[in-house]
């Protein structure tokens, strides 16, 4: 049995969580009873227990056959709850608006999670189709432009060996090239994500420096066939004022509770 913080982890607390995130990760694939218990070396009968319990209370949802299985919305209503209870993402909120009627494009707010990156607000560009970061969903961390500006933030030597997930042709898939790359995130101030996590799509990453390393970025993504280098300097000038009145808004250390 594993220890968290020298505490012995409760195998059935960490059984279910282990469910969950797997329901989650999955998306709009849901999982049969076996599938559940062979990948969690769970047998059959102590996975369908826990499942009926996660139903009973909103957690799982099942099919009309019960057979299939998928996350509930009481996750939903969870994650919801986290959004709303964080004084940082709500005083940020106000300052994806100006950004987005200023620039039109898609703004994001995302924090570092381990090797991930969790979109935890957006602002949708009018103008085209929706890149595929969303409220909710992780991304690699060494994927896209908010994910390196926090990097940058950190030492090299903490970077994962690699190779890495490619998202696109362009995606860095080994640390020596991440690492470049995040030697000039450092010296402009920003990271450029060019059709690294989308193509078609470049991003531009800000972090919000209100802790150290920074935890929270923000980001813009445009279309590459609209970005000219007029454009572009428009953007960044944009998000470095953004990131400044957010930075006034938050002081440092932001007088916020310091979650572990």
């Amino acid at each position: 049995m594993s220890e968290t913080g020298g505490v012995r982890e409760v195998k059935s607390a960490a059984r279910t969580v282990e469910v969950l995130e797997l329901l989650a990760a999955r998306v709009d694939r849901p999982a049969r009873l076996q599938e559940l218990a062979d990948t969690l070396g769970v047998p059959r009968s102590s996975m369908y227990a826990l499942l009926q319990t996660l139903i009973s209370r909103g957690w799982v949802r099942t099919d009309v056959t019960g057979s299939l299985y998928g996350i509930g919305i009481h996750a939903l209503l969870t994650g919801t709850s986290y959004l709303d209870s964080d004084p940082r993402v709500r005083a940020v909120r106000p300052y994806l608006d100006e950004a987005s009627d200023a620039l039109g494009e898609t703004i994001h707010m995302g924090r570092l999670d381990g090797r991930d990156v969790a979109y935890l607000a957006t602002r949708e560009s009018h103008e085209y189709l929706r890149t595929i970061s969303r409220v909710g969903r992780r991304l690699p961390a060494h994927v896209g432009a908010l994910g390196k500006a926090l990097l940058a933030e950190r030492p090299d030597d903490e970077l994962p060996e690699g190779p890495y997930e490619a998202a696109t042709p362009r995606t860095h898939t080994s640390r020596e090239s991440l690492a470049a790359d995040l030697a000039r995130v450092r010296e402009r101030g920003y990271s450029v994500d060019r059709e690294e996590g989308v193509p078609g799509i470049v991003g531009f990453g800000f972090t919000l420096r209100y802790d150290s390393p920074a935890q929270d970025a923000i980001s813009c993504s445009v279309p590459v066939a609209r970005l000219t280098p007029e454009r572009e300097e428009r953007i960044v000038a944009v998000m470095r004022e953004i990131r400044t009145k957010v930075e006034a808004t938050i002081p440092a250390g932001g007088g916020a509770i310091q979650w572990r």
